[in-house]
Parts: structure tokens; C-alpha cells; sequence
């Protein structure tokens, strides 16, 4: 009997037998290789929205905001709303790569990355909506605080709408250098793999000369934590700045202190709402479903249905501050959002970010990968309901009943709105065909302790010395102290049937007119599979050129050793490259 307990070996974070290399391919993949059809078809639907939004702004902006559906009574109302939303959403994507990266959690690996991406592109879209509410967006520079043509005339910094300029452009700047420092490992990961030369001479710009040497690894860790201690202050301070655009005001329903932390969780609540969407869609769309994994999607619904129970907690003490407070006004702000002309939005504000949640109580369905996408997107849709209750049904019945009015948005309301969605999803697809979606170098660092492979090897209580993942001691058999002899991938003995089949699709080598190739130039062909495919017949790179997927699934066959690497190496198309750069 053990005499000290030891705790279960937990999930694995990636899945499959995955060794260092196999996680530089799978990742390298979507940006080295074309696109799949799924993804043709999500950037068709989103460059038609992002275009919509285009005309709608144009529009806009030629005739004047009156094409919206303001009104002297509400004067913020679509455009506001939307603004809020956006910020909110580019909240989650500091929380996982600085708060998470603060407290060591492995899973945030595989998903910190896109959440940093969503961060980026939410607060440009947050930030398109002041500029066209403006009215004249060129003259969108008058809100900083430099000299202007006007001289000495200064903006207001009393303002809470001069603070959310400084805020969000401070989260923006610190969300970009924290972005692509996490992504100078891959960038030198995408220029070492890259065969043509213009596409290694941009990622070799975009790596700013990352060398993988200790120093720049020592480097790149401090720099990450020093980031992430800014960071984590924005998480708070961005929403909190937001929300003092109507806590600082008088207006019954907006003057409350309850407002910083209401709005600060509401955000996390959307940040990590979206982020699921995102991560769903783009595990399917680029094939990462061995990284962002079930329990990826899990952990992130476990935190969705924390942070709907807080904001719930938000909404009853903020009914509560309302009737404790004994103001008429307060009362009938809070009293006409549920059983006024606009219920209905209260009503779907309440359902989706309360109720809904509570359904990840559930093993079964927080484990679904269709659940969890529904919840995500009902989630978002409920906390953009709840910026206009707090927006429109707080200023439509203000304290003179004569200028009680109802907001209705106008298709160019709608339009710009769903502009702005697509133009979201046409960045983040952009993203996904040009960046690494996943951190190759955090996730090799979790592998052995993480990957499905090692937690295998140590549930049978084998040692990891050996395994192939670190070549001081690939050849060591810590048991016996002998040497391991690897052979390495071998042709089978009795297969001269696929064989000949596999010869007869790429073509014969004739030695007498044809010149040996040195195939090891193509990435993923070592000495001993060189060896294997001149053992069979393969010697040039014409004949590697010829493969397609049945003479891959032929080789597999025939080799028995790693299954499925030529095609995801794409040996026929580095092949091609090499003989044109022999021409």
C-alpha cells in the first residue's frame, strides 16, 4: 500500500499522439496550407455584412447622424450601445493572457492566443462608434489633448468621455505589444518552415530576429510577466472608466455606484461568451480540435456560469439600491425597465444573461460543443440587451413626461451594426490564415506534463526518458543502462503489392538519365526515411511531386510509421517548390 497519496493523473490538454514536431505542423498548417471551404464560407458572410456596414457608414456620414433613430429625448442610444458591447467583449482577452498567465494555468495555452486577437479587434470596433457619432469622424483628433488650429482651446478633462479615450487607447496599446510578443516564437517557427522566399523575408521582419537562443527565451518571460502585471490593472480600470459615462451623470438609473464592478463582471461575462464562439468555429474551420479541446470549451463555460451568477447578484442589489434608496425617480427607472414599453428587452436581458447560464451546471451540456456554441451567442446577445435597457429605457421617460418618446433604429442603425460584426470576423479569419491561432511554443512547453501521449506513458507507469521528445536521452533506456536501438520507420516485409502501386502513380527513377535528389530538403524527411523511400524506389523530387493523398495513404501503409506526416507536410507541394527554384 502506497504510504503517501497521490493525486489522479488529470485530462490531457492535447490530444492525440502528438510529438514536438506533429504540434509545429498541425499549428504551421492553416497558414502554410489553403483554405478549407468552411472558411471560404464564413469570410463570404462576413466581407458581405463588413461591405454593408461600409455603405451604411458612408451614408452616415454624408448626410448626417439624423439618418439614425435618435431623437431629442435620446440622444445615445444604438451607436452607444454598441460601443459598450464592443469594449466589453475585448475584455476577456487580457484576462486569460494576463490574470490566467499570473496564476500558471495551463489551459489557457491553447486559446490565449485568439483571445488576445478578439481583444484587438473588438476595441476597433468599439472605437468606430464615438468617431462616426461625432458627425464630422476627421476631426476625431479635437479629443486629444494636443494643439489644434483653435490655439489654446483644450478638451474637458473633467470628462468621463475624455477618460474613456485614454483608457481604451491605453488597453489597446499595452493588448498589442502583449499580442505580438506571445507570437514572436511562432513567427520564427512560420520563417524556419517557409519555403518561398518572400514569405520568409516577412516573417523573418515579423519575428524581429527571434533566434530560440536561452537569452531570448529569458527575455521573452520577463517581458510576458512585466506585461502581464500592467495588464491585469485594465482589466478593471477600462470598464470601470466606461461605466463612469453614465454613473458621473444625474440621469434615475445611471447615478449608482453599484455601476464599476456591475459593468467590470458583465464584461468578463461577454469577453469569455465570445471567446467561446470564436474558439468553436475556429477549431472546426482551421482543424485544431486535438488543441482547443472539450475541456478547453468546459472550463471556459465553468467561468461564463460564475460570471452570469455575479452579474444576476448585480441586478437584484441594484433593484434593491433602487427601492432601499426611497427616491420616486429611482424607483420608476427601475420600474418601468420591467413593466414599461421596452419589457420585452428587460425581460430577454434577464433570461439570457441569468437563467441561461445555469444550465453549465450540467456535466452533459457544458461538455456539448453545440450547447456551449448556442449559450455563447444567447449570452451575447443578452449582454447587448442589457447596455440598451440600461441606455434607452433609462433616457425615453426622463423627469418631464412631456418629453417621454419611444427609440426605434433605422436600417442604417442595423446596418451598421452588423458592419461591424462582420468587419470583426473578417479580421479574426484574416488572422487565423496568416497568424499561428494557437501558441505552438506554450503548448510544446506543456506537452509532457499535458499531452495525451506522456499522460499515457505515466499512467503505465513507464518513464518519459526516451520517448523521443528530448534528444539528450532518446537513446538511453533509464531501466536497463543499455542503448535503445530506434530503428526508425522500416518497410514491411510482405507488402510488394503496394509497392508496386505506389510506383506506378509517382513514376519510375531511371539512374542512367536522372540525377538522386537529396529529399531530406523537404521538411519532415530525415536520413531514415530517405533511406526507406530510396529502399523503395523514391530518389527524386519528381516523383515526390507526384504523391496525392491515395500515395500517401499508400506510403503510410507501407512505411507503418508516422501516419498521415508526408500529407501534412505537404511533401508533393515542397517538392514542386524545390524543382522550380532548381529551373
Amino acid at each position: 500500500m502506497a504510504s503517501h497519496y497521490e493525486a489522479p493523473i488529470r485530462r490531457p490538454l492535447v490530444l492525440g499522439e502528438k510529438s514536438y514536431h506533429d504540434v509545429s505542423v498541425d499549428i504551421a498548417k492553416p497558414v502554410e496550407g489553403k483554405a478549407n471551404k468552411s472558411w471560404w464560407i464564413v469570410f463570404s458572410i462576413s466581407l458581405a455584412a463588413f461591405l454593408w456596414g461600409i455603405g451604411c457608414i458612408i451614408y452616415t456620414i454624408n448626410t448626417g447622424i439624423g439618418v439614425w433613430g435618435l431623437n431629442k429625448t435620446i440622444g445615445w442610444a444604438w451607436d452607444i450601445t454598441n460601443f459598450v458591447w464592443w469594449v466589453g467583449i475585448g475584455h476577456a482577452g487580457t484576462l486569460i493572457s494576463a490574470v490566467l498567465l499570473l496564476f500558471r494555468q495551463k489551459w489557457r495555452m491553447a486559446i490565449n492566443r485568439s483571445a488576445e486577437a478578439m481583444t484587438i479587434f473588438a476595441v476597433i470596433q468599439a472605437g468606430l462608434f464615438p468617431l462616426i457619432h461625432m458627425g464630422r469622424p476627421w476631426l476625431g483628433y479635437w479629443v486629444l489633448p494636443i494643439p489644434n488650429q483653435f490655439g489654446s482651446l483644450w478638451v474637458n478633462f473633467n470628462s468621463p468621455l475624455l477618460w474613456d479615450v485614454f483608457a481604451i487607447s491605453t488597453y489597446l496599446s499595452v493588448s498589442l505589444v502583449f499580442w505580438w510578443t506571445g507570437l514572436l516564437p511562432d513567427f520564427a517557427m512560420i520563417r524556419d518552415r517557409a519555403v518561398k522566399p518572400f514569405q520568409k523575408k516577412i516573417y523573418s521582419l515579423l519575428a524581429f530576429g527571434w533566434s530560440g537562443r536561452a537569452k531570448d527565451w529569458q527575455r521573452f518571460e520577463e517581458v510576458s510577466l512585466v506585461l502581464a502585471g500592467l495588464a491585469t490593472p485594465l482589466v478593471l480600470s477600462v470598464h470601470t472608466i466606461v461605466s463612469f459615462d453614465f454613473a458621473t451623470s444625474i440621469v434615475p438609473g445611471w447615478h449608482t455606484t453599484i455601476f464599476p464592478p456591475y459593468f467590470v463582471a458583465g464584461a468578463v461575462f461577454s469577453g469569455f461568451a465570445m471567446v467561446n464562439t470564436l474558439l468553436i468555429i475556429m477549431r472546426k474551420v482551421v482543424s485544431l480540435e486535438d488543441y482547443i479541446t472539450v475541456q478547453h470549451i468546459e472550463l471556459m463555460n465553468i467561468v461564463i456560469m460564475i460570471t452570469g451568477t455575479i452579474v444576476g447578484v448585480a441586478y437584484i442589489t441594484e433593484l434593491f439600491i433602487a427601492w432601499y434608496s426611497g427616491v420616486e425617480y429611482e424607483q420608476y427607472a427601475f420600474l418601468n425597465r420591467a413593466t414599461g414599453p421596452y419589457w420585452w428587452a428587460y425581460l430577454l436581458m434577464m433570461t439570457c444573461n441569468v437563467f441561461s447560464p445555469q444550465f453549465m451546471w450540467f456535466k452533459k451540456l457544458r461538455t456539448s460543443i453545440m450547447f456551449s456554441f448556442f449559450i455563447s451567442i444567447v449570452v451575447n446577445v443578452g449582454m447587448w440587451f442589457e447596455r440598451f435597457v440600461i441606455i434607452v429605457t433609462s433616457l425615453h421617460r426622463d423627469y418631464m413626461p412631456s418629453a417621454w418618446t419611444m427609440f426605434q433604429p433605422t436600417f442604417v442603425d442595423i446596418g451598421i451594426f452588423i458592419g461591424t460584426i462582420g468587419f470583426f470576423f473578417v479580421l479574426f479569419l484574416l488572422y487565423a490564415r496568416t497568424f499561428p491561432v494557437v501558441s505552438q511554443a506554450e503548448v510544446k512547453a506543456i506537452l509532457k506534463t499535458s499531452g495525451q501521449r506522456y499522460k499515457r506513458i505515466r499512467e503505465s507507469g513507464g518513464s518519459l526518458v526516451g520517448t523521443g521528445t528530448d534528444p539528450r536521452t532518446h537513446n538511453v533506456n533509464p531501466h536497463a543502462g543499455t542503448p535503445i536501438v530506434d530503428e526508425g520507420p522500416a518497410v514491411k516485409a510482405h507488402d510488394p503489392e503496394a509497392i508496386n502501386k505506389l510506383m506506378e502513380n509517382v513514376g519510375t527513377f531511371d539512374p542512367t538519365t536522372q540525377t538522386k535528389d537529396d529529399l531530406q530538403q523537404i521538411n519532415g524527411i530525415g536520413p531514415k526515411m530517405e533511406d526507406v523511400l530510396n529502399s523503395i524506389g523514391i530518389y527524386s523530387f519528381l516523383q515526390v511531386s507526384n504523391m496525392t493523398k491515395r500515395e500517401y495513404d499508400l506510403l503510410d501503409e507501407i512505411t507503418a510509421a508516422f501516419p498521415g506526416r508526408a500529407e501534412r507536410d505537404d511533401w508533393a507541394g515542397q517538392a514542386k517548390t524545390l524543382i522550380n527554384n532548381k529551373e
